[in-house]
């Protein structure tokens, strides 16, 4: 039998952005659901973060939610799998308090999970994984210590994966007391990553510049065979446009409506010819950056080229690495993250 596995939708993200949701809600109605029919699937798990705030959400990102996906699985008579993620969480030292368990209650196909449990899932018997955090890390070692389950599946952050393209976690849990398991699937990391039995699947879509052309989607597991395959997803929100005095007139824009571009100015020797290609772009994108000058003291100059589609946190994550302090990065760039995310928060 198959069963579908998501991860890290972060419904409600951008506050509530209506162009990420209808960026979202083309996955779901064109690519995930017709997936789910054709396939005949019965059975989905959701590895967390389903929600993107800890402290709220959005009433309207809520309805939103049920709509789009919680309502469908209702109507087709699917049960979900569903286990707290970080961001579903109000507390960070405790997942006592969590956003899926309060919110989702109307739904009697919706188990949620926000401690360690062994369940059967279409004949399968495998072990759920929530945020391992401060509260629960020695129940949840001690239950995977003693499980017989095969498979486990959660929302972990595993020690020497990477967290995007550009970024390699260099701490976290480490590995070693999963190795009985045959396969363990995770949450958490956006991007897709394995080492031969460790799967990291991704989320369902781009949400951040460093997301730019990566591959996402969702995973169908045989729970007979073990094996797995990834489900792409087909649309894209992020672009990088490169301009070399490039001509106007020649410029497709259909591609580009109501997304969220990025010019990368290489050479520019005629303003009105790139103000005349920058109006025809304004015209449709959702979103349009323009980054002309890449002079920060050489820090990056190793490779512009990466540089160039890196989002924020990914370039303030090189700075501190290329600096020459002898204070702990890794430390350093936990407290950037937290003090970024929570801006984003703000905005």
């Amino acid at each position: 039998m198959e069963v579908a596995i998501i991860t890290d939708t972060h419904f409600g993200c951008r506050k509530n952005s209506k162009l990420f949701h209808d960026y979202f809600e083309k996955f779901y109605k064109n690519t995930f659901f017709p997936t789910i029919d054709e396939r005949g699937i019965k059975h989905i798990v959701h590895m967390g973060d389903c929600f993107d705030s800890r402290k709220g959400i959005d009433f309207s990102a809520l309805d939103w939610s049920k709509r789009v996906f919680f309502d469908e699985v209702k109507k087709r008579g699917i049960e979900v799998h569903l286990v707290a993620g970080n961001h579903d969480t109000y507390y960070k030292n405790t997942n006592e308090i969590n956003s899926v368990e309060l919110l989702l209650k109307e739904y009697d196909n919706v188990h949620v999970y926000s401690k360690a449990t062994e369940v059967n899932i279409a004949g399968l018997d495998v072990v759920l994984v929530p945020w391992i955090c401060e509260d629960n890390e020695k129940e949840t070692l001690k239950l995977i210590e003693k499980t017989t389950c095969k498979i486990a599946l959660g929302h972990f952050e595993f020690k020497g994966f990477r967290v995007n393209r550009q970024i390699v976690m260099d701490h976290g849990t480490e590995i070693n007391s999963f190795e009985k398991f045959l396969r363990v699937f995770s949450g958490h990391y956006h991007t897709r990553s394995d080492d031969g039995r460790i799967y990291y699947l991704g989320n369902p879509y781009e949400m951040f510049w460093n997301d730019v052309s990566d591959r996402r989607g969702f995973t169908i597991l045989d729970t007979e065979t073990l094996g797995h395959n990834s489900i792409d997803n087909p649309y894209r929100l992020f672009y990088n446009v490169y301009y070399e005095d490039n001509d106007y007139q020649l410029l497709d824009v259909t591609e580009y409506e109501d997304k969220i571009v990025k010019v990368i100015v290489r050479k520019k020797s005629d303003i009105n010819k790139f103000e005349k290609f920058i109006d025809k772009l304004q015209s449709v994108v959702a979103e349009l950056k323009i980054v002309e000058n890449y002079d920060f003291s050489g820090w990056y100059e190793k490779d512009s080229e990466t540089y160039e589609s890196e989002d924020t946190i990914t370039i303030l994550d090189r700075y501190i690495e290329d600096s020459e302090t002898e204070l702990n990065k890794s430390v350093i760039q936990e407290l950037v993250k937290d003090i970024y995310q929570e801006a984003c928060e703000l905005v």
